[in-house]
Order: C-alpha cells, then sequence, then structure tokens
C-alpha cells in the first residue's frame, strides 16, 4: 500500500559502504546501543554532536573496545558521509604533518559526526550478523530437514553471502527492524525502563532527519528522490505520520506505521539494475566455445551515491574503459576468470566478488574497494579503504590513507605498493580527494569474529595473523597501464618506498650490465640473428609459463582504438561500436569491451 503513489525505500550506501562484511561484535547489539543512546542524550558534548573523544570514552571504556576498532567504527562513517574533495585533501594533510601519536590525537579529536546517524551506522552492522537460524541452511530454526550440511555446503553458503550489494537484504533488514531503529531516536524521558518505546512517544523532527542516512524516497515513480523527513512532512504522507506543525514531532506508533507501509525495494537498487538498466554485452570464440560477458549500468538514470555497473563474466578478456559513465559510480565486479580490467576513472566503491585468475587496475576509488572470496586475483588501487575477506593467493597494491582491512577467511594475501599511473590519474585523485599521504598500505588490521587479531607476519600458520605478508623487494615489478590517454602524470603518484625503489634500481643496473656484455662480445651479422632468435624464443616461452601471452595478445587494438567514450550515448553492444575503447585483440569483428 502507498499513499498515492508515495515511496520510501532503504538507501544503498550505508548498507553497501557502511556495513562491515563481518559479524559484528555482541556489544553492538540493541541491547548496548539502547544504553548509548541514552548515555549520549544524557551527557553533556556528546549530543547531537559526538566527537571523537567522546566516542572513544564510550567504545573503550564502556564497550571494551580495542581503541583501534573504535576508530574503525569512526573512520568508516566518516568515509561514507559526505566530505568534499577539498575538505578530505585538508584532512589528509593535516595527518601528513603528525610525527607522534599525541599529534595524531589532536587532529582526530577534531573529528565529530552527528550522534543519531552514527547510533544508526552502528546498529546496521547487524546486517551480517551470523544468525543461529540461517546461517547453515537458510531456513528458520529447528528445521524439518534431517540432513545436516555438510562442511562444503556450510562453506559455499558463509562464501556465497554479500548482504553488501543486495537491495533484498536491505528492504528485509529495515521492514524487520524499524521499530528498533525509531526507539533508537526516541528522547529518554518516553521510553519504558527496558528502553523501548512507549505507545504515546514522540519522535521529534531533528531525530527523523537522521533517519535520512538510511531512507529516502520520491512522491511517485520519476520524481526527484527526496530525504525522508521531507516525504513525512508534507502532502499525502503527513497525515498518515502524525506530523504535528506546532511540537514538530511525530507520533512513534503512527509514524512506525506510515514508513511500514511505504517501504518498497530501492528503484536504483541491484534488482532494478539488473532487469531495467542498460545492459551492454559483447561475445567472443574462446577456445570453441561461445562465452558471454554482461555489463548492467543505472548510471544513466540514478541519482548521486545510487549509479552503479554491475560487470559479470568476463573471461579471457581484457576490458578498459575511462568515461564519464564510470564516474562516481559504485562497481561491482562479478565472476570473472583469466581476465585483465582497467577501470580508469574516479569511481565511488568497487567490489570485486568471486573473481580468479584475474588482474583488475582501478582509477582512484573514494571510499572502499572490497574484495571476497576470489582466488589468484592482483588489484592495483588507490582507495579511501581496502578490505580483503575470503580469498585466497591475492595480491593488492595500494595506496590508501586508512589501514587495509583483512577480514576472516583470509589465506596467504600479498599486500605490495602501489606501482603504476596513467596520464590524468592525479587529476582524478583530486576529484575525489585522495593524497599521496599518509599512505598506510603496509599497516593492517586484522578483524576476526571475536574483535582485531593482533598482526604479526612471523605468526605460525594455523593462526590467522599469518594470513598475509608484505611483498618481498626483491619479487616487486612495476605495472604499465599500456593505453594511450591526456594528462601531465608521468610517474607513480608519490614514488615508490625506498626499499623498492632500491630493488627497481639494482634491476636495472643489471639489465645495463647485461647490454654491456652483449655490445663488448662483438658478434657478427649471424651471430647476432641467431642470439635474437634464442632471446626471443626463451622470451616467448616465459610468457607461456607465466601466463602473460594471453594478456599481450589481449592488448592489440583497432585502428581507432581509444579509452574515451564517443559522444553518442549507447543502448546496447552493437551501437556501441562506434564508441572509441579498448578490446580484445583476437579475431576479426568481435564486439568491444563497453561499460
Amino acid at each position: 500500500m502507498e499513499a498515492d503513489g508515495v515511496s520510501v525505500w532503504p538507501r544503498m550506501e550505508p548498507f553497501l559502504l557502511g556495513a562491515l562484511q563481518v559479524a559484528p561484535s555482541s556489544k553492538l547489539s540493541l541491547h548496548y546501543l539502547r544504553k548509548m543512546a541514552i548515555y549520549v542524550r544524557t551527557r553533556e558534548g556528546c549530543f547531537p554532536i559526538l566527537g571523537w573523544p567522546m566516542w572513544r570514552h564510550i567504545a573503550c571504556g564502556k564497550l571494551q573496545f580495542p581503541e583501534d576498532l573504535a576508530w574503525l567504527y569512526f573512520e568508516t562513517f566518516d568515509l561514507l558521509i559526505g566530505h568534499t574533495p577539498e575538505e578530505r585533501l585538508e584532512w589528509a594533510e593535516c595527518l601528513s604533518q603528525c610525527s607522534s601519536k599525541s599529534e595524531l590525537d589532536q587532529q582526530r579529536n577534531k573529528l565529530s559526526v552527528d550522534t543519531l546517524q552514527f547510533l544508526l551506522f552502528l546498529y546496521i552492522q547487524q546486517l551480517n550478523r551470523v544468525s543461529l537460524r540461517t546461517s547453515l541452511i537458510g531456513e528458520e530454526w529447528p528445521s524439518h530437514r534431517t540432513r545436516s550440511p555438510s562442511p562444503s555446503d556450510r562453506e559455499a553458503k558463509t562464501s556465497s553471502q554479500n548482504k553488501n550489494w543486495d537491495d533484498q537484504a536491505h528492504l528485509s533488514f529495515v521492514q524487520s527492524h524499524l521499530a528498533e531503529i525509531l526507539e533508537l531516536l526516541v528522547e529518554p524521558g518516553q521510553l519504558s525502563q527496558s528502553g523501548q518505546g512507549l505507545r504515546d512517544s514522540q519522535i521529534s523532527l531533528q531525530a527523523v532527519r537522521s533517519l535520512g542516512l538510511l531512507l529516502e524516497g520520491s512522491l511517485s515513480h520519476g520524481r526527484a528522490v527526496q530525504p525522508v523527513h521531507r516525504l513525512l512532512t508534507k502532502g499525502p504522507l503527513q497525515t498518515q505520520s502524525g506530523y504535528s506543525v506546532l511540537s514538530h514531532s511525530f507520533p512513534l506508533h503512527k509514524l512506525l506505521s506510515c514508513l511500514q507501509h511505504t517501504l518498497t525495494l530501492n528503484p536504483f537498487g541491484m534488482t532494478a539494475c539488473l532487469h531495467s538498466g542498460k545492459k551492454l554485452a559483447w561475445a567472443q570464440q574462446v577456445e570453441g566455445a561461445m562465452k558471454r560477458a554482461k555489463i548492467a549500468r543505472n548510471t544513466h538514470m540514478a541519482p548521486p551515491g545510487s549509479k552503479m555497473v554491475l560487470m559479470s563474466q568476463v573471461f579471457k578478456q581484457t576490458l578498459a574503459k575511462t568515461s564519464e559513465r564510470l564516474t562516481g559510480a559504485n562497481i561491482k565486479i562479478h565472476r570473472c576468470s583469466d581476465a585483465f580490467i582497467y577501470l580508469l576513472s574516479p569511481l565511488r566503491s568497487v567490489s570485486v566478488d568471486k573473481c580468479r585468475d584475474s588482474t583488475v587496475v582501478l582509477g582512484p576509488v573514494e571510499t572502499s574497494v572490497h574484495i571476497h572470496s576470489c582466488q589468484n586475483v592482483r588489484v592495483v588501487c588507490v582507495a579511501g579503504r581496502i578490505a580483503v575477506g575470503a580469498s585466497s593467493r591475492c595480491t593488492i597494491h595500494a595506496l590508501t590513507p586508512t589501514r587495509p582491512l583483512l577480514l576472516p577467511g583470509n589465506t596467504d594475501i600479498t599486500l605490495g605498493p602501489f606501482h603504476t599511473f596513467y596520464p590524468s590519474m592525479e587529476d582524478h585523485m583530486a576529484s575525489v580527494g585522495l593524497a599521496v599521504v599518509p599512505n598506510v598500505w603496509d599497516r593492517p588490521l586484522l578483524l576476526g569474529t571475536e574483535g582485531l587479531i593482533k598482526p604479526s607476519v612471523n605468526a605460525s600458520s594455523n593462526s590467522d595473523p599469518a594470513c598475509y605478508r608484505l611483498l618481498p623487494p626483491a619479487e616487486f615489478h612495476t605495472l604499465v597501464v599500456p593505453f594511450q590517454m591526456e594528462g601531465d602524470t608521468c610517474e607513480v603518484p608519490g614514488g615508490l618506498p625506498p626499499l623498492y625503489q632500491a630493488a627497481l634500481d639494482e634491476k636495472q643496473k643489471r639489465i645495463q650490465n647485461w647490454q654491456k656484455t652483449v655490445m663488448e662480445a662483438r658478434l657478427n651479422k649471424e651471430q647476432k640473428r641467431q642470439f635474437q632468435e634464442l632471446v626471443e624464443v626463451k622470451f616467448h616461452e616465459w610468457l607461456l609459463e607465466a601466463g602473460h601471452r594471453q594478456e599481450l595478445d589481449s592488448l592489440i587494438p583497432p585502428a581507432y582504438a581509444s579509452l574515451k567514450d564517443s559522444d553518442g550515448p549507447a543502448t546496447d553492444a552493437a551501437r556501441d561500436n562506434d564508441a572509441k575503447h579498448m578490446r580484445t585483440g583476437r579475431g576479426v569483428g568481435q564486439s568491444p569491451m563497453t561499460c
């Protein structure tokens, strides 16, 4: 039931970017959050704005969190909410000038958040809570099933869950927990002793404004998207919600009923994008079988914060793109294998999910890059945050101002310094507020189901801290982005760490010595020909053994190849043939890689 077409839906980004993909601490249960809601309303300096010092006091003193975990939640919320690029760059400059823990604390003490929105942010961490009823078999418990799931069934079920992208899960979560969410916004004097809302409880308009973190809507299909408090205070929902112009408040029971009746699936979510977004697909003959890769996007019609591009099943292909269609979008790269993917635009967020044997090179990512259930994947990125979970044999070359987050289920993760560039990269970094310092790619946080794990790369092989290593300088090589683009960036932003630069210099020195040896050998013409043939044979053998032959073959462009879009819009793969972009070089007349 909808009031004259008015719809309210869960916003995508709080769940996509805000909910950490790990079961939350029991200290973030409703019981403790109710206590926190009362505490912040009755203590000076906690409401309506909560600063880092008071949150640290609550988290460390009351909830017994380690300080690093308290900061992780505070920092994640700060990444989620809107800051201008200029503000982010100014913050980065302040942090880069801190040379001691006390100076860092002084800077952090300047940060504050909206108290009620932060409470709601902590509450939605329950999105990834492991349920006794559904974690193993996905059914209500006790179950009539007689067969217990095997370990492999349980592993498959656990690894397949990714609620952060699932708009159906977002809607179900809000519908199931809306009463508790609203109770967190009620003033303490209108709550029962247990912290529950009374029948005649009122919620202030100021508190409902904070609800805009989670909910938004529109008056009818195709109309402008508005924060939820605007829809509730005028038009058809004003009466249903019981809003009083005199008291600027809502009766709790009427507000709850109104929202329950108007809640619907996000029209800009993943489900709608797959069903009605622009779909671009291409096909290519691979070893006698027709493989089909698909892209769906809603970037032509979604509001900021809801733009997404979904890429699936890119197989043995190279996809390269820089495009306004990608700028500010949330990207999901799903089930790709033996692929080389270059998305060289400023992005909002990126999820690499269930991919294997692939390389992903990204433009600057404003918020987070999340790698989940991947095998033998290399990701190269500048990002606000890096998170890796349930993955094995993956290498991440990163430039990031926040400590990489290693979630449960990882094995053999390698962290290395960011090691590439493309001509417009520094302009793209500035546009999303990312700087070259601070850069803490080599200081990961290990987050387990029981909280933070103390990192130690020398830990025993049976313990979680051994799930990662730092790339040894002897194994380090730079990556060249093999496309022509406009721009002024001509080196790795911020340079390389000294140990890695020294390793590169040593390798370059060996190359020069080899060239000198060849010159001094004074080979005749026939000897030079034979020597060249031998080197080429060995080089091609190495390309095949290392798996680089496919990567080189797929970079052969058509005569008009460029990464930029053409001016005209495209609605399908056939019409996208006039766009200027990179494609694979296998065969004539193949469809190009577009998005």
